[in-house]
């Protein structure tokens, strides 16, 4: 299956794992640009880039057998299998995004808005479903079944 087959599946899992990769990219970025402040927001950019890890996890499961981590860590992430789970974990790193506005609005607020685009589309697959489905150019599903 191509990128554009992928895309035209209207499987929102994969939309939500395209989506999860941006989520990766901004919440290191932005985690990263955020520490350089001198206020309470030094936390809301360590909570982000400490996501932006995490998420890595999340999206690519072969990084599970290539890098030495520990069996805790690596039962926290097989968690988010599901959807659902995924749904969640997005939308509760997003709610912690977007409390970052209590302080100042900063760039925070991107890596909010597309992690709450990621858990919506993440919750619609699970509402619809539809079976997680990796996208191929990303790992295929035959990695991602082995890891799990």
């Amino acid at each position: 299956m191509t990128l554009a087959e992928e895309f035209r599946s209207r499987n929102f899992s994969i939309y939500g794992q395209w989506l999860g990769v941006l989520s990766i990219i901004l919440c290191i970025a932005l985690g990263i640009a955020n520490l350089l402040h001198l206020s309470i927001l030094i936390l809301f950019g360590v909570i982000c880039l400490l996501s932006g890890l995490v998420l890595i996890f999340v999206e690519v499961p072969l990084l599970l057998r290539i890098c030495p981590t520990s069996s805790t860590f690596d039962n926290f992430i097989r968690r988010f299998t599901t959807n659902a789970m995924r749904a969640a974990i997005y939308g509760t790193m997003s709610l912690v995004q977007w409390l970052s506005l209590i302080k100042d609005a900063t760039s925070l607020i991107a890596a909010a808005v597309i992690l709450l685009l990621t858990a919506i589309c993440y919750a619609i697959a699970a509402l619809k479903k539809q079976n997680f489905v990796g996208s191929k150019t990303l790992g295929g599903q035959g990695v991602a079944q082995m890891i799990v």
